[in-house]
């Protein structure tokens, strides 16, 4: 798959949902690569994840509605320019690598699976706002908000604070 890019689950959801703050942005976005010609594709777990969350009570009040979201998705999947990324025969290598190298546990297992089907499928540039996905080498991550890609030295990681279940240390010279 030659230039190609493919777009994460929350460039969809905020297309989707007016009252989020990048709606305008990412509904320009989506519609311009719908009805390009360029190349551009979604990870079969990404829609999974967007039919999940914009139909999720606890996430949206109120959710989308299930006939609303099945029909926008439906309206997007005809995009002649589009491809949905599927596992193929070469998946567990990748799968294997991406966890491995990402270092993904818990919750990061599903962006491991995102990562690995991208890089399966040669993606260029994956479009995220989610930072978790630069631990990935070998993919390059763009957020279409920012001005500067997202990299690995550009993201860092974010610095675990003391919350639930962990002490706070006193500062030095305090009991």
């Amino acid at each position: 798959m030659a230039e190609v890019i493919a777009l994460d689950t929350n460039i969809l959801v905020y297309a989707k949902r007016a009252e989020t703050a990048r709606h305008a942005d990412a509904r320009r976005l989506l519609t311009t690569l719908a009805e390009g010609d360029a190349p551009w594709a979604i990870p079969w777990p990404c829609i999974y994840e967007f039919l999940r969350v914009v139909t999720h009570p606890r996430v949206f009040d109120p959710p989308t509605d299930l006939d609303n979201v099945l029909d926008y998705l439906a309206s997007l999947l005809e995009s002649p320019s589009l491809t949905l990324l599927g596992e193929g025969p070469s998946h567990p290598a990748h799968l294997r690598r991406a966890v491995l190298e990402g270092r993904a546990t818990g919750n990061l297992a599903h962006d491991a699976h995102i990562a690995a089907l991208a890089l399966e499928h040669g993606v260029r540039e994956l479009w995220t706002s989610d930072r978790d996905f630069s631990r990935f080498p070998g993919l390059q991550i763009r957020d279409p908000f920012r001005e500067r890609p997202l990299s690995e030295s550009a993201a860092g990681y974010r610095m675990r604070l003391p919350g639930r279940g962990q002490r706070r240390r006193p500062a030095a010279g305090r009991p």
